[in-house]
């Protein structure tokens, strides 16, 4: 068995996925309470990497220096423990199965459905109430644009977009989320009603951010930024992209941690899309198992975006759902618990096959 150095950082990805875990006792392991089962750990380090069978791992664990077992068994429990439910409300999101956010903005400028619901709340408000019949677990509302070159809306602006919109979700039990940066859009959306904080910048962009989530008790999404603080749009440029995003998002969830906030309400998203090259947007796609090791519940936002377009003669954001179905389908297989689209019913139903696949391979 190859070692890596002994004073080397180490990651471990999931990976060798199983379609049922009969006659496999010792050899594979259920990836995050949810329905997917793995035989084997891909090892990372700095200019290192091996494949270590799940058999093998306690041999692993006797063989690298003391500071490195503690790791790897740290990540190794982290990867396979259960994510715990959320509260929405009256209603309880429950991690062992992929679910779906329906992105519904009220800006006249995102990237792919700006203006696409016109001003009136009601109706912008029906248009996820439409969503969650379809099948959306929760309902993402957003006032402002975070498509490159965007600009800056005042937070007056943006709180009279969101908040009417909000009152009315919330109003007939549906689960909200709050998709802003600013400290006072938080604050006015969970005065409305929302259950959960989705923030691109992973409380750095307004000081008062991790203050206010910390004092609402409320789940949040920590997103992989590069520049949270001036708009994540930067290319830092990565020598490992997945290990350089886990690895920052580990520390964010730290400080959050120590700013009061339940570490079992937390959420990362690895931030497709921002500030990553397509190169790096499809090794993070690839590698999306890494992330259960960071112990919360893992976002997937890549509907529509860029990459899709890149890959398919540049196609418009409105004509990307057979990308963002693919997308879609590889978070899920990669345990991805929750999935942010524009294209509720379709997602719906292409996750519903895909349940109907596992679940008659599990059995099987």
């Amino acid at each position: 068995m190859m070692l890596p150095p002994p004073d080397a950082r180490l990651h471990l990805r999931p990976i060798h996925f199983v379609d049922t875990p009969v006659g496999l006792d010792g050899q594979a392991a259920r990836l995050a309470g949810g329905m997917q089962w793995f035989a084997a750990y891909e090892l990372l380090a700095p200019a290192f990497r091996t494949t270590v069978a799940l058999a093998d791992l306690p041999q692993l664990l006797e063989r690298v220096s003391s500071a490195q077992g503690a790791r790897l068994r740290m990540l190794d429990e982290r990867i396979t423990a259960p994510r715990a439910p959320i509260r929405a409300g009256d209603r309880v999101l429950r991690f062992d199965q992929p679910l779906v956010a329906g992105i519904l903005n009220c800006t006249p400028d995102s990237f792919s459905d700006g203006g696409a619901h016109g001003t009136d709340p009601e109706a912008i408000a029906g248009a996820g109430h439409d969503m969650a019949a379809a099948g959306a677990a929760l309902i993402d509302v957003g006032g402002e644009s975070t498509r490159p070159g965007a600009t800056t809306v005042w937070e007056g602006d943006e709180i009279a977009r969101v908040v009417p919109v909000i009152e009315r979700l919330a109003a007939s039990g549906t689960p909200v989320s709050i998709d802003t940066r600013k400290a006072s859009v938080m604050e006015a959306a969970l005065a409305a009603g929302a259950h959960l904080v989705n923030d691109v910048a992973a409380l750095r962009f307004d000081p008062r951010a991790l203050d206010v989530v910390a004092r609402a008790g409320c789940p949040v999404v920590l997103m992989h930024s590069p520049d949270p603080e001036s708009g994540g749009h930067a290319r830092p440029g990565y020598g490992n992209v997945l290990t350089e995003v886990f690895d920052w998002l580990e520390q964010r969830i730290e400080a959050v941690v120590a700013g009061g906030v339940a570490r079992a309400n937390i959420l990362v998203d690895p931030g497709i899309g921002f500030g990553k090259s397509l190169a790096e947007n499809l090794a993070l796609v690839n590698g999306l198992a890494i992330f259960h090791g960071l112990g919360c519940p893992v976002l997937l936002g890549a509907s529509r975006k860029r990459m899709i377009g890149a890959l398919s003669n540049e196609a418009p954001a409105d004509r990307r759902l057979g990308g963002s179905l693919a997308l879609a389908l590889k978070g899920a297989e990669t345990g991805t618990q929750l999935l942010r689209v524009h294209d509720v019913p379709e997602t719906v139903q292409a996750l519903r096959v895909w349940r109907g696949l596992r679940d008659t391979a599990l059995a099987g």
